[in-house]
């Protein structure tokens, strides 16, 4: 047996008129008359469970919200709804239920009534993330299991995505996709045999830099150098910005002599890196710097055949970066490899001038005929102008 819609709505406009006038029993009864026929009507499922709540009966009011969201799984005032009943009643799954109503689109505009219980479930989820992540932290420790270092920061970020705290990112090339290769935001120091020579390199890298920013004939250019036709969406502000300038002394395969001749010693580290040359693309070498206060705002780069390097060399504090899910802070001297076609970006939060060394390096999963083919494909593709 059914509920003509028409009576229906008789039956809620007399609900509403009993709690205008102080008869939450009288409302309660009729909304309960008309749950036995089951109407599948939202909003009126919606209206029960405020009633229940109000009668102080939450787990009933429960039962009649998962009937709202049987009809409507992903709305969001309902899931709310359900984690405010859930927290109502002291219950443990309400910090996971507010998690998954936090997860979905909000109404616009947001009903002021629902402020409050948005920050305080905001409040609960994060502190919820926080203790399931702990927990799953111990649970690790206690199995005794006998992690490289490596392991374990595979095991921290594995327990940081069930809580939800950090999610997964991937690659996303913007012309270049090579299929099958290891992702990896940062990439592990150990593959990369001459990171401490680098290092140790860092005072005179810096000299030279400095030697080659104050020549005359130095070359020093807009990072963000795309035509005005090219789409601009991850760049529109930092397109020939000179807040985020480079000083190149390799650039798509080919040295940059004014450049170039300031700096023997990074030239001949750079020359037994085993970076991509393939004309008009690679390989990239240069000092990256980013002006005081500057945001580079979170972009991905073109190619996941290639990694990057970066060696900080002027890094007042507050310079941070970030790849994925993970940010670091810059310290001069201390380098890393990362994947740049994984979303990432960068901020100087100071007054002082950033400068890094920056270059690109084959993806050392790639092999030998594999890295023919690529400068194959890419070559006949013809590299996009713009494209960095």
């Amino acid at each position: 047996m059914t509920l003509a819609e028409p009576d229906l709505a008789q039956r809620l406009a007399a609900a509403d008129r009993a709690l205008a006038s102080g008869s939450l029993v009288q409302a309660r009864n009729i909304l309960e008359e008309a749950a036995r026929f089951d109407p599948p009507v939202m909003p009126f499922w919606q209206r029960l469970a405020t009633v229940r709540k109000m009668a102080g009966a939450p787990l009933l009011a429960i039962e009649a919200i998962d009937r709202a969201l049987a009809l409507s799984p992903l709305d969001f005032v309902n899931l709310l709804m359900r984690a405010h009943l859930l927290d109502s009643a002291g219950h443990p799954d309400a910090g996971e239920a507010y998690g998954r109503a936090l997860a979905q689109p909000r109404p616009h505009p947001l009903p002021p009534m629902l402020v409050q219980t948005i920050m305080r479930a905001e409040a609960l989820w994060a502190e919820h993330q926080h203790s399931m992540q702990r927990r799953l932290g111990a649970a690790v420790e206690a199995s005794g299991a006998d992690l490289t270092p490596t392991e374990r920061r595979r095991a921290e970020r594995f327990a940081t995505n069930i809580a939800r705290t950090t999610r997964t990112y991937h690659s996303e090339a913007t012309h270049f996709a090579y299929p099958g290769l290891r992702e990896a935001e940062f990439h592990d120091r150990a593959g990369f045999s001459w990171a401490d020579e680098l290092e140790s390199l860092t005072a005179t890298i810096r000299a030279e830099m400095d030697r080659v920013a104050n020549a005359p004939d130095a070359s020093l250019v807009p990072y963000v150098k795309y035509h005005d036709s090219e789409p601009l969406a991850q760049w529109r502000e930092l397109n020939h910005n000179r807040d985020w300038t480079a000083i190149h002394l390799i650039e798509r395969g080919t040295n940059v002599a004014a450049n170039a001749a300031h700096c023997p010693e990074t030239m001949a580290f750079l020359a037994r890196m085993d970076q991509p040359v393939i004309p008009g693309c690679g390989a990239n070498a240069m000092f990256s710097l980013l002006a005081p206060h500057t945001h580079i705002p979170p972009h991905v780069g073109v190619a996941n055949f290639r990694l990057l390097c970066h060696l900080p060399l002027i890094v007042p504090k507050r310079c941070w970066f970030r790849v994925g899910a993970e940010t670091r802070d810059f310290a001069e001297g201390q380098s890393w490899v990362f994947d740049d076609t994984i979303e990432h970006e960068a901020k100087n939060e100071t007054d002082r001038l950033r400068v890094i060394l920056i270059f690109d390096l084959w993806h050392p999963d790639l092999s030998p005929a594999e890295r023919s083919a690529i400068q194959a494909a890419v070559s006949a593709a013809a590299f996009p102008v713009g494209a960095l």
